[in-house]
């Protein structure tokens, strides 16, 4: 995410893939102004490591008309940005402290801050190149002292060296995608900031005050300070955009506030961190009344072949190819091939019919020679296209071989607005990466049937948001270790016959 005033983002073609190259989304007025509020409350002074159109150093300026005069410095990747920072009213005299280039690599120890605000680059990880990988991961070992998963985007490193350039007692205000706080990584990072730094608040959203409506990711807000760490946090979750006490609430060095839009409740750093800073807490009585699903079931990622239009065919294409039906079994990749709560032999006809591919190649050490001649040809024509090179496939001996996984009694559609849900399995097909394989754990007797209901009751899935990385227009995506963690309701459980005695509850 990079900045500016309030603005529409574009939503499609070569202007939002600029947007998506260069991480830029632009933090709206009144967000921007309460980040200032509180960062800059005890400065006289505000750094941006990520400047883009200005958005905070044009907030700065309007709180020097309330009598809060202040300077700026700050850092952008992108000339041409800067053109757009004087378009909203900034001057050379605001921007002659800005440093041309990569922050992580552009600013030294001896460059601190006691007032940091940004809203860093929102870039994805599959768009750096091997070196920069590199320098990312060394970045997080000599800070932090590991390893950060390789799938964090640039904002999660941008967080991290702007806390070692933040002075004793000063503040950072940083807006992130919620995945901050939700990613694989984030046990490793926030156990690293609670023990170094003050966590002071986090600000989350609604769907309908999102700060970037129509961008894919939820926001969140986060204040920290370079002060002794605290076992509490406020947490505000905002209802409404534009509301104007938000900036009142920052103002107040985030004291009380009576107000239907922005609601504050305080939290143990212990309990937020751990359930994740952009989730609402876990009453104590869900906790006591639920069972984690990890208890019952095993979960696993689907198959990822590395190239669906090699591995994942069509009986059309099989038969047209002369490939032997043997070397097949059948699968389903997409969640939307799925209507409903099953999957049945009959639906596996109609997406054949329909010419969606149902049949995964499913060669194991076979060596090349040793196939029939049609499959050998194939294999040809995946290696001229320069299959066995590519990253994932390169990995599997033979590169054509297949990964394996049972026929699971459940798919889980894990990525969707609002239809994340378990779906019964009454075929032998396995998921690809469209979905999760549930397995019952072995020993306890599940009935599938009954295991459904429980799985798709409404007081289960309600419970999803506990668990999963939230995405803009209400998209949740569940990992296989977060799914485990899903929280079962007991009394879902009884009224479906489970005892839980029997299950050594």
């Amino acid at each position: 995410m990079t900045k500016s005033a309030n603005r529409r983002l574009p939503s499609s073609g070569p202007a939002r893939e600029i947007l998506q190259k260069k991480g830029q989304f632009w933090t709206p007025e009144w967000v921007a102004n309460a980040m200032v509020a509180w960062a800059a409350r005890d400065s006289d002074h505000i750094f941006d490591p990520a400047i883009g159109a200005g958005a905070f150093f044009a907030a700065a300026k309007r709180l020097a008309v309330q009598g809060k005069k202040l300077s700026f410095s700050g850092g952008e990747l992108y000339r041409e940005n800067l053109e757009e920072a004087f378009a909203n009213g900034l001057t050379n005299t605001d921007l002659a402290h800005v440093r041309i280039g990569d922050f992580l690599r552009s600013f030294g120890a001896e460059d601190q801050f006691d007032s940091i605000v940004a809203n860093p680059p929102y870039i994805r990880h599959h768009r750096f190149d091997l070196e920069y990988k590199a320098f990312l991961q060394n970045l997080a070992v000599t800070t932090i002292g590991t390893p950060i998963d390789a799938r964090a985007g640039i904002h999660v490193f941008f967080l991290i060296k702007a806390l070692t350039h933040l002075q004793p007692g000063g503040r950072l205000a940083f807006i992130l995608p919620s995945d901050i706080c939700e990613g694989k990584f984030s046990s490793v990072l926030w156990k690293w900031i609670s023990g170094r730094y003050r966590i002071c608040a986090a600000v989350t959203f609604d769907h309908a005050a999102s700060p970037f409506p129509g961008v894919d990711t939820n926001a969140i807000v986060l204040m920290i300070q370079n002060a002794k760490p605290e076992k509490k946090l406020k947490w505000a979750r905002v209802k409404r955009a534009e509301t104007e006490d938000l900036f009142r609430w920052c103002a107040d060095d985030l004291g009380k506030i009576q107000s239907d839009e922005v609601l504050i409740t305080e939290r143990e750093i212990n309990e937020a961190s751990t359930t994740g800073l952009s989730r609402p807490p876990v009453a104590e009585g869900v906790k006591r009344d639920t069972i984690p699903l990890g208890h019952f079931v095993t979960v696993i990622r689907g198959i990822a072949t590395g190239d669906n239009d090699f591995f994942f065919l069509t009986s059309k294409r099989i038969e047209d190819l002369g490939l032997p039906r043997a070397k097949f079994v059948r699968a389903i990749g997409r969640t939307r091939d799925i209507a409903g709560a099953k999957i049945t032999q009959e639906d596996l006809s109609r997406l054949d019919i329909a010419g969606r591919p149902t049949y995964l190649l499913n060669l194991d050490r076979e060596e090349k020679q040793q196939l029939p001649p049609a499959m050998q040809d194939y294999i040809t024509v995946g290696e001229t296209a320069g299959l066995p090179q590519r990253s994932l496939i390169a990995q599997r001996k033979p590169w054509y071989r297949s990964e394996k996984r049972r026929p699971p009694p459940w798919f889980f559609a894990y990525l969707g607005r609002r239809n994340c849900r378990f779906i019964k399995n009454e075929t032998e097909a396995v998921p690809l990466t469209g979905f999760l394989a549930v397995y019952p754990r072995p020993g306890l007797g599940i009935d599938v049937e009954v295991f459904t209901r429980v799985l798709n009751d409404h007081r289960t899935l309600a419970n999803l948001p506990l668990v999963a990385k939230s995405y803009g227009s209400g998209a949740l995506k569940v990992e296989p270790r977060n799914l485990e963690r899903l929280l079962v309701p007991k009394g879902v459980l009884r009224e479906n016959g489970i005892k839980l005695n029997d299950l050594f509850f």
